[in-house]
C-alpha cells in the first residue's frame, strides 16, 4: 500500500480515538459532579458520618451557653508574667462557672421529690481517660445496690480532655459508658487539677437540681479503695439520717498555701494573700450529709473559686459556721502496719476501714474480693468504723 493510502486510513482512526477520549472525560466529570452535589444518602457515606451510638441512646445536645471571656485585667497583677501558665489560665478564667452539661443523669436519684430514698450517693471524680479505674469501681466498691436495706447509687464526675483530638475520642468513650452504665456526669470544661474545684461546684449545683433529698454523699477520687459496706453501716448510726451536719474524713489543720513553684499545690500570692487555710478534709475521699451538701452549695455562690478543691470545701464550711471532723477509718496515706515483717496488703487491715488512698485498679479488685471471703479470719476484730 502506498504512503498516501496509509494516510487516508490512519487519520480517521486517530480522530475517532480523540473523540472517544473527550466523551469519556465528559462523562467521568459529570459523574464526579453528581456525587459531590448529591445528598449523602449512600450507605457508605452514612457509615463514615455516623456519630456512634444510636439516636435512641445518644444524649441530647446541651443548650448553648454564653461564652465566658477571659479576664484580661489580671495581666496587670504584680508578678503575673512570671507565673506558670496553668496559674495564669486559672486567674484569667476564675470567674467562669457556667459550662454545658454534656452528659446528664436526670433520673439517677429518681424524681427530685423522691431523692431522699437514695441513702448513699458515691460521687467519684474521674478524668476522661481513666476508663480502667471506672470499670473496676463498678465491679467492686462502687456497685449500685441495696445494702442493709438502704440504696447506694454511683456517678462519675468528669470534664473534657485538654487536647482536642484526644477529647473527641474520649468523649465518645464516655458516651458509650453512659449508654451502658448510666453513671457519667460530664461538663464541657477542661478536666485538670486546677479545675477540680469547678467540678466540685458544678456537682453541688447538680445535686440541688437532680438529687436534693440525698441522705449522704461519698465524694472521692477514682484511685481510692472504699469499703462501702462499712460506710453504710457507719452512716446508719449517724443521728438525723442526713438532716444534720456531717463532714468527715482525713482532717487537715494549721496549714497554708505552698509558695514553692515546683509543687503541684503551688498557690502564689496573686491567687490568695492569706498564709493560712481553714480546717478541711483531704479531697481523696470524705463523707458528708445532704444537709452539709446543701450548705456548701449555698456558700459557694458567694466564694470565688480556689485552685485546691478540698481547701475550697473548707472555706465553704467555715463561712457556713460548720466544722470538718476526723474519722479514723479514712486513711489518706495508706495503711501503716506495726512491723516491717507484716504484709501491709493484708485484708484484715482493710476490713474495718472506710477508705484508703491510693490503690491501682487491680489492687481494688483483689482487696474487694479478699475482704468479702466468708472464711477470712483475723487475729483481732476492732470496729474502727463506729461513730466517734
Amino acid at each position: 500500500m502506498s504512503v498516501a493510502k496509509q494516510a487516508k486510513v490512519t487519520m480517521p482512526r486517530r480522530w475517532c480515538h480523540k473523540v472517544e477520549t473527550v466523551v469519556l472525560s465528559l462523562v467521568g466529570f459529570s459523574c464526579l459532579l453528581f456525587l459531590l452535589q448529591s445528598p449523602k444518602h449512600s450507605p457508605l457515606l452514612e457509615v463514615a458520618d455516623s456519630p456512634g451510638p444510636p439516636t435512641t441512646t445518644a444524649p441530647q445536645a446541651p443548650e448553648p451557653l454564653p461564652e465566658c471571656r477571659l479576664n484580661a485585667s489580671v495581666a496587670n497583677l504584680t508578678g503575673f508574667a512570671e507565673l506558670p501558665d496553668h496559674i495564669k489560665d486559672f486567674l484569667r478564667y476564675r470567674h467562669c462557672r457556667a459550662f454545658p452539661l454534656l452528659l446528664d443523669l436526670p433520673g439517677k436519684c429518681g424524681a427530685p421529690e423522691a431523692s431522699h430514698q437514695v441513702f448513699l450517693l458515691l460521687a467519684v471524680k474521674s478524668s476522661p481517660d481513666n476508663y480502667e479505674r471506672r470499670e473496676i469501681i463498678r465491679k467492686t466498691w462502687g456497685q449500685e445496690r441495696t445494702f442493709a436495706g438502704v440504696h447506694i447509687r454511683r456517678i462519675f464526675l468528669s470534664g473534657v480532655a485538654a487536647n482536642a483530638q484526644e477529647a473527641r475520642k474520649l468523649n465518645q468513650l464516655l458516651r458509650l459508658e453512659h449508654a451502658e452504665h448510666g453513671d457519667i456526669l460530664q461538663w464541657g470544661f477542661v478536666d485538670s487539677f486546677f479545675n477540680l474545684t469547678l467540678k466540685q461546684v458544678l456537682f453541688h449545683a447538680w445535686l440541688e437540681s437532680r438529687c436534693p433529698g440525698v441522705r449522704f454523699v461519698f465524694n472521692g477520687d477514682d484511685d481510692v479503695f472504699a469499703n462501702t459496706d462499712n460506710m453504710a453501716q457507719y452512716l446508719l448510726g449517724v443521728p438525723g439520717a442526713g438532716d444534720q451536719h456531717l463532714f468527715v474524713g482525713h482532717l487537715i489543720t494549721n496549714v497554708g498555701p505552698i509558695r514553692e513553684k515546683w509543687s503541684k499545690y503551688y498557690v502564689p500570692e496573686q491567687v490568695t494573700a492569706s498564709n493560712s487555710y481553714p480546717p478541711y478534709c483531704g479531697g481523696g475521699g470524705l463523707l458528708m450529709s445532704g444537709y452539709t451538701c446543701h450548705a456548701i452549695y449555698q456558700q459557694s455562690l458567694g466564694i470565688q473559686l480556689f485552685p485546691i478543691d478540698d481547701v475550697y470545701l473548707g472555706m465553704c464550711l467555715e463561712k457556713a459556721g460548720l466544722a470538718p471532723a476526723s474519722h479514723i477509718g479514712v486513711r489518706m496515706v495508706g495503711v501503716r502496719v506495726p512491723s516491717s515483717k507484716l504484709e501491709s496488703f493484708d485484708p484484715c487491715y482493710y476490713r474495718e476501714l472506710l477508705m484508703v488512698h491510693r490503690f491501682v485498679p487491680y489492687e481494688m479488685l483483689v482487696m474487694w474480693e479478699a475482704i468479702h471471703q466468708p472464711d477470712l479470719v483475723c487475729g483481732k476484730n476492732v470496729a474502727v468504723y463506729q461513730s466517734l
